[in-house]
């Protein structure tokens, strides 16, 4: 019987991700040599082949996905039985992973993180930024515990919890501010800029204008909201951000920012998270905290 440890397979797990030797070691604190090491001890007891090795990249041989498929549930299961014992505690302590997306984690991740240090002292918080069609998948594979990003995802293995709702708002350049603010239909009609696909913020903007995907015109697909605001202050086009992101983004940017009339563009904001979760009621918990945050943010004022 193949000697397999708990060790050896977040290491397969992690060099399945990463696809480097180099990348995968740094993600799990250990040298690159060592890591190499415990993947060739897995493939000797296991008799096989995990990994072809490239020059730049590795990828899992056809049994390596397999593997991979049942070491995440293993994982998954070990990840459990942990948040199992950490529920029967009086209170929350140890370890919380909370995904975030782009979109939010600037803004409203500073107020957060000061609130939950000061509910929960003995909790370490770790924090995972990325577009939410990842969080899913992380959550899913057990390596996040929980993740704020915009409903609904309508994900049935996953508890939704809804927190708070905002407005978008438009940015136009500071020499437009006296000019009509233009309904959805206008827009259109402009060049309106865009975060890069992937991002659901993306898909919000582009629903509220009644534009496909397909229909775009040219303009600018950003990596973050800062990029765009930047670029409707040298006058490329405008765009949409979302209320809490505000005061960060024009600060500092030759910009003008207005509300729409009618028909106000908005999102949801919730909290999403395994149904198997044995954390699901501190986890609620958690979510009051991230609640307040977001009130507090709407009360330091918008345009």
């Amino acid at each position: 019987m193949a000697n397999i440890t708990l060790k050896q397979l977040r290491y397969f797990e992690a060099l399945t991700q990463y696809g480097h030797f180099g990348h995968a070691a740094d993600a799990c604190g250990i040298s690159q040599p060592a890591l190499s090491v415990q993947i060739r001890d897995l493939e000797a007891d296991l008799g096989t082949i995990l990994f072809e090795r490239g020059p730049r990249q590795v990828r899992p041989t056809s049994f390596g996905k397999e593997f991979s498929r049942h070491a995440k549930e293993i994982l998954r299961a070990v990840d459990e039985l942990s948040e199992l014992a950490r529920a029967s505690r009086d209170k929350l302590i140890g370890r919380l992973r909370i995904g975030v997306i782009p979109t939010i984690a600037p803004y409203l991740l500073p107020t957060l993180i000061g609130n939950l240090s000061r509910s929960y002292a003995d909790l370490d918080i770790h924090i995972r930024e990325t577009v939410t069609s990842r969080l899913v998948q992380e959550l899913h594979e057990g390596r996040i515990d929980t993740a704020i990003v915009a409903l609904p995802v309508s994900e049935p293995a996953l508890t939704e919890v809804e927190l708070f709702s905002e407005n978008f708002v438009l940015v136009r350049p500071r020499d437009d501010a006296e000019k009509p603010v233009p309904d959805a239909e206008a827009l259109q009609d402009m060049r309106l800029l865009l975060l890069e696909e992937g991002h659901c913020f993306r898909d919000q903007a582009l629903s509220f204008c009644s534009v496909t995907p397909a229909a775009q015109r040219d303009g600018l697909d950003g990596s973050s909201l800062a990029t765009l605001v930047q670029m409707v202050g040298a006058g490329i086009g405008v765009t949409l951000i979302p209320e809490m992101a505000v005061p960060v983004e024009t600060r500092a940017a030759d910009v003008s920012v207005c509300r729409f009339a009618t028909r106000e563009p908005s999102r949801t904001i919730g909290m999403i998270w395994r149904k198997t979760n044995p954390l699901s009621g501190e986890l609620r918990e958690i979510a009051e905290v991230v609640k307040c945050a977001g009130q507090t943010l709407a009360q330091a004022g918008t345009p």
